[in-house]
């Protein structure tokens, strides 16, 4: 496979030689895309490395990134790596206490932040902090330093600083600190993850096999770079010479599928499930034996596993059904797509089956920052894909499941600790090695790894029997008019829930039940609205076990998100901000049940 990897920015080498491109990535602005060729991101890089050295940066400095998607994130990412500076990657939307503990605890020197409103939010918090001295912006922001700067510096000051880039890149090892990602958890203060180059490497290079697109295809990347998940993959992309287009704006998603027409991206269940809604919703608009042909279509996809072989009769309907409905789903996708990465929480398995039969391959996989991330991802390079699982482990990995059914995992992409702090880190990596994921899981077949739940969010009802809320909450979340969920009842005598519903379908339900109401507050409050979520909770208790089954709703009337506090910003609940925002519906749940 060409050129060895062993640093990040040993991927800028390989492109140059290997596959260079005129599109090496891209980005939109005003409306209009933009592209950097392979030998523009090679120069730009190594001009940004010689800007922190001429700015006094050494090896082991941090410097701290806060923006959205963007080309020129890379630049900044592989000029520290070559420098030894070690990149501190932080959401966009952090509150100001986390933006200010993470600064400060991280020690960082120089900030470059994402556009004026990030700006006037984050200058203010590093004006109060010693050792914080220059802050830059990727944007043009009025008054504000401009990245270019850097760039600028670099390229002026080359003779000087180019020889000396050289020699300190050949210094890089596998095992410097690369990278501090700061993990908001769902609980306490942020943990500093520290990965080495060894650890971002051998991750990437791994999971770069799964598959044989390379320097023919197309990608675009939305989901945060400040997260490992995506950063890995952009780093993937990039080490198989695929053209990587970047999206800043979720909302400019749907735009750049249709003008990118990419082969693959990687994303979140959340997403794809808004996907899945929107395929069903295009049915619902049909009519007539349209709308039946349409369901029926969708119906098939129940049948679909991977690597199965269908009978002729089926065959011969999913050919149908592929010319008529497949087809154009494919299309609404830009029409190139072949995988479709999924990770960050478990996918419904209809949503999988949905995309696997029209030929969208869904690669669901599992890691945690910890791990770099990924520990198991379906492979269809081996043809090992398994739905309903997060695939075999990956390549260099070793897992073993403990007694009390927790997943433990040994290889190169564990991290090397918690920045600062040694007895957090000797509480997730044992003496032997082996790192505790805080999941819960099973191997299929002894080699699909499926994640049950958190152990930590496992909680005992009051006559002892255990209950995994994230395994319910997903079950509850198939129904179209349940946005999000939290099912809650340790040490009580039954679990309940309380949900925060999908209010553009309710509306659309009340008003053709011609329900009339205010606004969302008055909305749940209707009894015919109460009625029909509960109707939708008892079908799916169903499938539940007796003590695990939702006895009893409340419905919120607000959506909630990672801006209002109830989900981390990778869209998990953050299930004691939620517990103390609606203490009062929870005391009112239980509270006759304890008296009575």
């Amino acid at each position: 496979m060409g050129q060895t990897v062993t640093r990040t920015f040993d991927i800028l080498e390989r492109a140059l030689n290997e596959f260079p491109r005129k599109d090496a990535m891209g980005g939109k602005n005003d409306g209009k895309w933009y592209t950097y060729s392979t030998e523009e991101y090679n120069t730009k890089s190594h001009q940004f490395a010689m800007g922190l050295m001429a700015l006094g940066l050494k090896k082991g400095d941090k410097v701290a990134t806060v923006t959205t998607n963007r080309p020129e994130w890379n630049f900044a990412d592989m000029g520290m790596a070559m420098t030894g500076v070690v990149h501190v990657p932080i959401y966009p939307t952090l509150g100001e206490d986390e933006y200010k503990y993470i600064l400060k605890h991280a020690e960082v020197k120089i900030l470059i932040l994402g556009d004026r409103k990030l700006y006037e939010k984050l200058v203010p918090l590093a004006n109060m902090l010693d050792g914080l001295d220059i802050v830059y912006t990727f944007d043009e922001v009025d008054r504000a330093k401009n990245y270019k700067e850097i760039l600028d510096l670099g390229e002026a000051q080359r003779k000087e600083f180019e020889p000396e880039l050289e020699e300190i890149k050949k210094s890089i090892t596998p095992d410097d600190l690369a990278t501090l990602i700061y993990t908001s958890g769902t609980t306490g203060v942020p943990k500093g993850v520290m990965l080495t180059q060894r650890n971002l490497v051998s991750n990437f290079t791994a999971h770069a096999k799964m598959h044989h697109l390379g320097k023919d295809h197309r990608v675009i990347s939305f989901l945060p770079l400040c997260h490992v998940y995506e950063r890995s993959v952009n780093y993937h992309f990039q080490y198989k010479g695929m053209g990587v287009y970047y999206v800043g704006n979720l909302s400019q998603i749907v735009s750049a599928i249709k003008e990118i027409k990419p082969h693959m991206f990687n994303s979140v269940p959340r997403l794809l499930e808004k996907v899945y809604d929107g395929f069903v919703a295009k049915g619902k608009e049909l009519s007539g034996i349209k709308k039946a042909l349409y369901f029926w279509a969708l119906n098939l996809t129940r049948h679909f596993e991977y690597n199965k072989k269908y009978g002729p009769i089926l065959s011969l309907k999913i050919k149908i059904a592929d010319k008529l409905i497949y087809s154009k789903w494919r299309e609404a996708l830009g029409g190139n797509i072949v995988y479709v990465v999924s990770g960050g929480a478990a996918l419904q398995p209809k949503i999988a089956r949905v995309l696997g039969m029209a030929k969208m391959f869904n690669l669901e996989g599992y890691g945690l920052t910890e791990t770099s991330p990924v520990i198991a991802v379906n492979n269809p390079a081996l043809n090992e894909m398994k739905i309903g699982t997060v695939g075999p482990i990956l390549e260099g990995y070793e897992v073993k499941i403990a007694n009390d059914g927790e997943i433990l995992c040994k290889g190169p992409g564990v991290m090397k600790g918690y920045y600062k702090a040694p007895e957090m880190t000797d509480e997730v990596i044992d003496e032997n090695g082996w790192f505790h994921t805080g999941d819960i899981g099973i191997l299929e077949d002894d080699k699909f790894l499926k994640i049950t739940d958190r152990k930590k969010e496992i909680f005992k009802l009051s006559g002892g029997k255990y209950i995994a809320p994230q395994m319910i909450e997903n079950k509850l979340k198939s129904s179209n008019m349940i946005e999000q969920v939290m099912v809650i009842g340790a040490n009580e005598k039954f679990a309940s829930a309380l949900i925060s519903p999908c209010f553009p379908i309710l509306h659309d339900w009340a008003a053709d039940h011609k329900i009339h109401f205010e606004d969302n507050k008055d909305l749940i409050k209707n009894p015919e609205v109460i009625s029909k979520m509960q109707k939708e909770v008892a079908s799916i208790n169903k499938t539940l076990g007796s003590h695990e089954q939702i006895s009893r709703i409340r419905l919120v009337c607000e959506e909630w998100s990672p801006a209002t506090g109830e989900l981390s910003p990778t869209l998990k609940l953050r299930r004691n901000m939620v517990a103390v925002k609606y203490q009062n519906l929870i005391e009112d749940i239980y509270s006759v049940s304890r008296n009575g």
